[in-house]
Order: C-alpha cells, then structure tokens, then sequence
C-alpha cells in the first residue's frame, strides 16, 4: 500500500514557497492570530550556546589515513569513497580531521587543493557514499550534475517502531527553528507568523527565509527488531534535498532515525519535528523510542548513504555504486 503524508495546517501548494507569492508578515495576516512574542536576544543566546557545542563534537571528527580510505572507485578525474561514520566531509573552519583532506592527502588533485575535490557533502554521523572530483573539469560538472538533480542517492535507515505501510511519501516543508537553532522543523503558519516580531538585523537573514517544499520518498525493506525493539529498515529518497529533511521528516512521522541525538528522542531540536503530534497513526511510543535509545547509547546514528549514481562527469559513461549498511 502506498501513502502520502500532507500536514493539513501548512502551506497547499508549492506555488506557497514562491518568493514572489509569499507574505509571511502581511499586515492582516500578521494580526489575525495572537502569537507568542519571540526575543531577538534569547534566540541569539540559544544559537551561540548550540554553535559551541557543534563546534566541540566536530573537534572528535575521526582522523582518517590512506588505509582507512575504502575506495569503492577511482579515476584520474574522480574518485568514490565509503564514508565511515563519525568523520567530517569537510574541516570547516577550525580545520578539523575531515574526509576531504584524508583524500586529497591519500590521492591528490590537478588544482593541488583539498576544498576543489568536494561536491557534496554527507552529515559527520552519516556513514556511506560520496564523490570526489580530482580534475577540474570534472568538478565543474559534477557541481552541474548535482545543482540539476541530475545524481541518484538512496539512504538506508534503521527507524524506530514499525511503518505499517510498504511505501509512502511525506510531503512536509521546512523551515529554520527559531526556538531551538540552528536546526530545522517543519513550518507551520503558526511558526511562520512568529517570526514577524525578527528582523535579519536582529537574528541573520538564515533564520528568517521561507519555508522549502519537501519531499521524502520512503520504502520498507524489512521489519526487524533491535535488542528486542521493534525497528524497520527503510529505503529513504530526499527528492529535494534540503538541510536534515531525512531526520526531520522521519521524526514528524514519528518514527525517527535510531541513534539521532538531535532530532529523535530527548534530542536538542523540537521534538517530533516541530509538530504537537506526529502524522502517523502508528507512530513509535515514547517509551519505544527511549528503549531503543539506551540500547544504541555510544553508538553511531543508523543512516547510511547506500546507493549514488551519475554520468560519468568527462565520459558521459553512466556509474552506480551501492555499498553494505554498517548495521
């Protein structure tokens, strides 16, 4: 059986997430509904204390040798690696142990620069699949493949509880959360209204953009139990790839990704995905989703990067990797 998930309380349409159609702070609308005053100081306050602590756990980013580097395939113009978990795709600004300089250290490339070889990135708890450019040719296209969703990705996911249907698509837009940034929640009008009483003066131009369309396919490929809890395995397709939509939209469906620290259980972002309740009937209990987290305490987040495929970016000819869940 196949299901699409639509929250009723948002926006209908894509039509909605239109610059040019969206009045978030029109005059009447603005009024119509009493919101709860948001302090410009306090969401700085929050944003600086999470930044901090981000900052801490990138500086654990695994250090990775050219023997630690599972190279799944490699040409003069790209390379494909196996991602573990537990390592940054790039440094960032403290110059951290990242994935980009353990390869280009390991391999190298034509412009003799780590930051020319990346064109997409993975989370630092998300294990799997990732491409490098070596020549600059290749880069400039791979970026062209990528920017025209032109590059096929499935992640495979351990979540909590069990989906009862087969396959399904949750239609949720997202938003920047004010109430617990930087993360992500699904938008609401409610939420949207809320930011009324910001200026980008007061709180940066990020937090105040609208709302993104999102689109994540799901399939289930098994139902399974984990230390006597109840999981399913899932296929999970990010149509429109936006920041954390996979943990997001499988929190809100209420069956978040095992061992997210941020959007599942107790995490540090609004639980459920910014919702009061999730939008499935069948969703995991609180009491499931505590069970299964003690169980995975220590241990990496289950989602993984299981297939990438493109066009050869020099050749034209047409690649598909597929790598083994590490769970």
């Amino acid at each position: 059986m196949r299901v699409l998930l639509v929250a009723s309380v948002l926006f209908a349409t894509a039509d909605a997430f239109a610059p040019s159609s969206f009045q978030r702070c029109n005059p009447s609308l603005a009024m119509s509904t009493a919101v709860d005053s948001i302090d410009a100081v306090e969401v700085q306050s929050r944003l600086k204390a999470q930044m901090e602590k981000m900052k801490a756990r990138d500086a654990t980013s695994s250090t990775l040798s050219k023997e630690d580097i599972k190279v799944v395939y490699e040409d003069e113009h790209i390379i494909v690696v196996d991602k573990p978990a537990g390592v940054l795709c790039v440094p960032g600004k403290d110059n951290n142990a990242s994935l980009s300089e353990a390869v280009f250290q390991a391999f190298g490339n034509e412009s003799n620069r780590a930051d020319k070889m990346v064109v997409h990135r993975l989370g630092m708890d998300t294990s799997g699949l990732i491409a490098f450019a070596r020549t600059d040719a290749a880069l400039r296209q791979m970026n062209t493949l990528f920017r025209t969703r032109k590059v096929s990705r499935k992640y495979e996911a351990l979540v909590c509880g069990t989906i009862e249907d087969d396959e399904g698509v949750i239609n949720l837009p997202l938003m920047r959360d004010y109430q617990f940034p930087p993360f992500m929640r699904v938008s609401t009008d409610e939420h949207q209204k809320a930011l009324c009483s910001l200026s980008a003066e007061d709180v940066g131009k990020k937090l105040l953009e609208n709302p993104k369309e999102s689109l994540t396919k799901y399939e289930v490929v098994g139902k399974e139990e984990l230390d006597g809890n109840a999981v399913t395995r899932v296929g999970l397709t990010s149509i429109s790839g936006r920041t954390h939509q996979l943990n997001v939209h499988c929190a809100a469906f209420g069956h978040p990704i095992v061992g997210d620290q941020v959007y599942g259980i107790n995490g540090e972002a609004a639980p459920i995905g910014g919702l009061d309740e999730c939008t499935s009937a069948a969703g995991a209990s609180n009491d499931l989703q505590e069970q299964i987290a003690a169980s995975v305490t220590g241990k990496p987040m289950c989602v993984h990067a299981k297939t990438l495929g493109f066009e050869h970016p020099v050749t034209g000819e047409k690649l598909s990797f597929e790598s083994a869940s590490p769970f």
